[in-house]
């Protein structure tokens, strides 16, 4: 079986209350709920972290990663759109990797339309809500 690790960056553990029009008025909560069900049917273990905190989620890579997780799907939220760090500790993980967005960042504003993590994933999903990250899971079944 499988181990997949989700991480969630900044603001993303406001869910249902941030920018409905936006995000959408599911929480993080329920997103974990769909998440762990299509895992169960693909075959996959998940775990789930949430952090505002950049180091945080450097450090839960890194330790992740020496505990045998066998993918990442990252939602690193603002942070993707500037954290070398991150990206750097996720080519060091060098595991296969799904970056998602809810929103499609190619049509929010000029400074959320480029990733700087994508780069060490395998795909990006944008714009395609909460079914993005069953997509991700899908996509690493599939590997």
């Amino acid at each position: 079986m499988k181990k997949i690790a989700i991480l969630h960056g900044p603001n993303l553990d406001r869910l249902g209350r941030r920018q409905p029009g936006i995000y959408g008025t599911g929480t993080l909560r329920e997103l974990e709920q769909l998440i762990r069900a299509e895992a169960k049917r693909l075959g996959f273990t998940v775990t789930f972290f949430q952090s505002a905190h950049e180091g945080a989620l450097v450090d839960k890579i890194h330790a992740l990663t020496d505990r045998g997780v066998e993918g990442f799907i990252v939602n690193f939220g603002a942070y993707s759109h500037t954290s070398i760090a991150l990206r750097d500790a996720l080519s060091s993980a060098n595991l296969p990797a799904v970056e998602v967005h809810i929103s499609d960042i190619k049509q929010r504003e000029k400074f959320r339309r480029t990733s700087m993590t994508a780069g060490a994933c395998r795909a990006m999903i944008s714009g395609k809500g909460f079914p993005g990250y069953l997509e991700a899971l899908q996509l690493l079944a599939g590997l």
